[in-house]
This record gives structure tokens, sequence and C-alpha cells, in this order.
């Protein structure tokens, strides 16, 4: 846990150091939030590096939402995963599912990949490998923009939950 005192303190690069792997493999969205300090929250934080987002175009956009892992993946099976990745997807049993649940998982993912160029993205707190597949099954279904538009929203899901596990606001 850090401080949110101690964070809105610190230097460009120890800011984007500190909250590099929030937006997974994409450090550059904390760099260009650290002008916004001080920071009132973790809500106000979150705003401010999704307004990072928002902001980026289309191409950087995609390079974050390509640079999540499968879940349940190959990245995954090789012990690859961030360490928040790794908590995340064991968190929603994704370490424990059955060969025919992993087979499910690997052939969805890899049809979603196909479809839409990008992985499956999901914040998967509060899930389990049951609700994972079903809303993979269902997302499927949708049209690119949908779906570009929906891993953003899962992304930003994903670094609001990070934050609050990382950043202690003052009481």
């Amino acid at each position: 846990m850090i401080a949110l005192a101690r964070l809105n303190e610190l230097s460009q690069a120890e800011f984007r150091d500190a909250l590099a792997d929030i937006f997974e493999h994409s450090p550059w969205v904390p760099e260009r939030a650290w002008s916004q300090r001080p920071f009132a929250g973790v809500d106000d934080l979150h705003g401010a590096l999704c307004a990072v987002l928002a902001k980026a175009g289309d191409d950087e956009r995609l390079r974050l939402i390509r640079a999540h892992p499968e879940l349940a993946g190959k990245a995954a099976m090789r012990m690859e995963l961030t360490e928040a990745s790794q908590t995340e997807q064991a968190g929603a049993g994704l370490d424990q599912c059955s060969p025919g649940e992993f087979e499910t998982l690997t052939r969805l993912n890899a049809e979603y990949t196909r479809r839409f160029g990008m992985p499956f993205i999901l914040a998967v707190r509060g899930h389990t490998r049951g609700s994972i597949i079903e809303n993979l099954q269902r997302r499927l279904q949708g049209d690119a923009a949908g779906e570009f538009a929906e891993a953003l929203r899962q992304i930003e899901r994903i670094a609001l939950l990070r934050l609050k596990d990382r950043i202690a606001e003052p009481q």
C-alpha cells in the first residue's frame, strides 16, 4: 500500500513506476496523469487516469487492450502473468479449470481474438469460471466497435480495483 499523500509527492518517474501495472504493461497512462496532482482520492486519481485513456488515439488504446493476457491463456499456463493479473485470475478460479473448462476457454478466446483482433477482457473479480465463459459467449455475439468500447470499460474497472488495493486514502 502507498499513502495517497505520498503518491501525490512523487516525481513523474516515481509516480509512473508506482502505478505502472495499474493499466497492464502501459506506464504511459499514469505518466500522463501525473500533471493532474494532487489527487483528492482514489476516485479522483482513477478519473484522471481514465481521462488520459480517453484522450489517447485508437491505435494506442488498441495496444493497451492487446497488452492484456487471455483469461486462462498460454501466459497463465507459463506463469508469465503480471502479479496483479495472476491474483485476479486465481481469485476467479481460472487456475483451477477442469480440462473441459480450459478447452472451452481456449476455443472461445481464440474465436474472440480472430473475430475482434484483440483479447477478451473482463474484470474477473466477483466472477466464477462459469460466469466468465457465459460473458465470453455472449460478447462473441457483439460487434467490433461495441467490443472495443467494452474492453476499455473493463480495463477501467480493472484499474479502479487495482488502485483501491494499492492506495491508502486518508480516513
